[in-house]
């Protein structure tokens, strides 16, 4: 059965031909992090999808996997598109390198995951936590409950890790 539910006034819809994503967030509603493991060659994959991208196997597992990592990438936005995100600007979108897997299959790659940066709770997070979160700066996963069977994945500083002196951030105006 698919997912039909409304984030910050936006709806979303999870249709039931969408297998894995189905899958994905029968686990994220768990609060709980997994990814599919290809059967063949043992890579974790994300997003999820329906053949390995590194030797196209059909076949995987869903595994648990630590949702903690670095800051790769983010854009802060000022002006939402979205008129249902406008009273939370500027909000971060995190391109996230987690731990696990860094480095494989070559040693340019990581499993990338993208999420808006929260509070611990899983809302978007204030703009003075905007300000602290650059490149390099250490999360750890969240989860944004949004109806039964549903929770989003974000990011909110994992304020236990040993963080860089002062992560790399574009200019501030």
């Amino acid at each position: 059965m698919g997912i039909q539910a409304t984030y910050l006034g936006m709806p979303l819809d999870i249709n039931d031909l969408d297998v894995e994503n189905l899958a994905f967030f029968k686990h994220c509603a768990a609060h709980d992090f997994h990814l599919q493991k290809c059967s063949a060659c043992g890579l974790l994959r994300y997003p999820p999808t329906t053949a390995c991208p590194w030797c196209a196997s059909p076949k995987s597992t869903w595994v648990a996997v630590e949702g903690r990592g670095a800051v790769h990438s983010y854009t802060e936005v000022h002006h939402a598109i979205q008129p249902a995100f406008k009273a939370h600007t500027p909000y971060l979108v995190l391109l996230v390198d987690l731990d696990t897997q860094k480095g494989q299959p070559t040693e340019h790659e990581a499993l990338r995951v993208v999420g808006n940066l929260a509070l611990p709770d899983g809302t978007l997070a204030p703009p003075e936590m905007v300000r602290r979160v650059g490149i390099g700066t250490r999360v750890r996963m969240v989860f944004a409950d949004v109806a039964p069977g549903l929770a989003l994945p974000q990011w909110t500083i994992d304020e236990n890790a040993a963080q860089p002196d002062k992560p790399w951030r574009y200019p501030q105006e």
